[in-house]
């Protein structure tokens, strides 16, 4: 009975809960494997940090082919020697060029237009048959004139025998004093009135030859403004041809007021007919060299602006009247200037171009330029007052990718870098090609 009595004890009774696995002395042992386990991990992660963190300054020490792939590549430019060199010095103006001389042929008498003597376009020498109006009223004036005054000469042919009979017959008291006297003043009247004829006979040869109409001038005949067979009047303000010398020609320019007084101080040298280069409109075509020939008495006060006019022999007949032109004032000529091209000098706010440094890399140097006046000098370039020494290499094109310290490779104007292809200098993608192989 006493040992059944432990065993009932112990037996769980149906239905009751089973205490909770690892009670007792295995819970404590738990516990310390977990944070065994938390500080194994800790320690892996700082190792791997530590590892990285070497890894990555070696790979930044390493000088070879890994290096290459984490740098920038080189930026492809355009360089330039900067020169020393004699400049000079223009005053550009606009200008418009005008005929030498420029006749309006008009007639000056009336009649008919019977021959048209010209080609239009025809280049012309002063004397040379340009038309002709109808002669023949003009011939029979003329005629008419010429018999009056023989008729007024045979008159004062007796007139005179007359007045040398009365000088006789006066002093022997045949005639008196005064039919003398009236004698005379008819013969005086008669001699007038045979001038009258005279002068009469000239004007009618004036009037007949304006009839053949002729140049004034060396030239050039423009549109015809007339046809033959038409009537023309002395008051006709249309005319019949014009004509223009070209050969020389003249360029008429403005330039502004402060400008006047460089000019004559250059005016006043040993030369002073300074030289005036025509360009075309694009500002790149040449299309004569003169000289100054006139400075304007006054300046415009409404434009604060001074007209000038230089002469060209335009032997090749590139400048035509009305053309619209650049004049190039050449005042002077500096000597031993550093000149960049225009496309170096950048002007975001104060100028400043990119120089080219032994190592290959870029520098950002300041610079400053030429004065106002001074620096109207050849198109394309500019004046450098101090920045800039000759010699230096300046970029000329591919500024827009480059900071301080940018290191570069040298191209052409035409794209293409040393030992390259203009292809692969100027295909950025191909670039980066040719460096994953190498």
């Amino acid at each position: 009975m006493n040992e059944a009595a432990p065993q009932a004890a112990t037996k769980p009774a149906p239905g009751a809960s089973l205490p909770p696995a690892g009670n007792g002395v295995e819970e404590p042992k738990s516990s310390g494997l977990k944070m065994a386990a938390i500080v194994v991990l800790c320690l892996l992660v700082v190792a791997g940090a530590v590892w990285l963190s070497r890894h990555h300054t070696a790979t930044a020490n390493k000088t070879g082919p890994g290096a290459r792939a984490l740098e920038l590549p080189p930026v492809p430019v355009v360089a330039g020697t900067v020169v020393q060199k004699d400049v000079p010095i223009y005053l550009n103006g606009i200008g418009t060029v005008q005929a030498f001389n420029t006749v309006t042929v008009r007639a000056r008498v009336d009649g008919q237009v019977t021959k048209i003597a010209f080609i239009e376009g025809q280049d012309v020498h002063a004397g040379d048959l340009l038309a002709q109006i109808d002669p023949d009223p003009f011939n029979a004036a003329l005629q008419q004139a010429t018999a009056k005054k023989a008729q007024d000469e045979a008159q004062l042919a007796n007139a005179h025998i007359d007045l040398n009979r009365y000088s006789e017959m006066v002093t022997n008291e045949a005639v008196t004093q005064q039919q003398y006297d009236t004698q005379k003043a008819l013969v005086n009247t008669l001699l007038a009135t045979v001038n009258a004829d005279q002068a009469a006979i000239e004007s009618a040869k004036v009037l007949l030859a304006y009839t053949t109409i002729t140049s004034p001038i060396d030239g050039r005949t423009g549109i015809r403004l007339i046809d033959q067979g038409n009537i023309v009047h002395a008051a006709d303000l249309t005319g019949i041809v014009v004509i223009t010398q070209l050969k020389p020609i003249s360029v008429v320019f403005i330039l502004p007021e402060q400008t006047l007084g460089p000019i004559q101080e250059q005016c006043q040298g040993a030369d002073p007919d300074l030289p005036v280069v025509a360009v075309s409109q694009n500002n790149t075509n040449v299309l004569g060299e003169g000289k100054l020939a006139v400075i304007d008495n006054q300046i415009d006060r409404t434009s604060a602006q001074i007209t000038l006019k230089a002469t060209f022999p335009n032997t090749d007949l590139r400048l035509w009247p009305g053309q619209f032109v650049y004049a190039r004032l050449l005042l002077s000529v500096r000597k031993g200037c550093v000149v960049v091209p225009d496309s170096v000098i950048q002007r975001p706010e104060d100028p400043f171009v990119w120089v080219i440094k032994n190592d290959q890399t870029v520098e950002l140097r300041p610079i400053k330029l030429a004065a106002e006046l001074t620096a109207q000098v050849k198109q394309g370039e500019n004046i450098i007052e101090s920045g800039l020494q000759a010699g230096e290499r300046v970029v000329v094109a591919g500024q827009y990718k480059l900071q301080q310290g940018s290191r570069v490779k040298l191209a052409d104007a035409s794209g293409e870098s040393a030992g390259q292809s203009p292809k692969a200098a100027g295909s950025p993608k191909s670039g980066n090609r040719s460096k994953s192989k190498s």
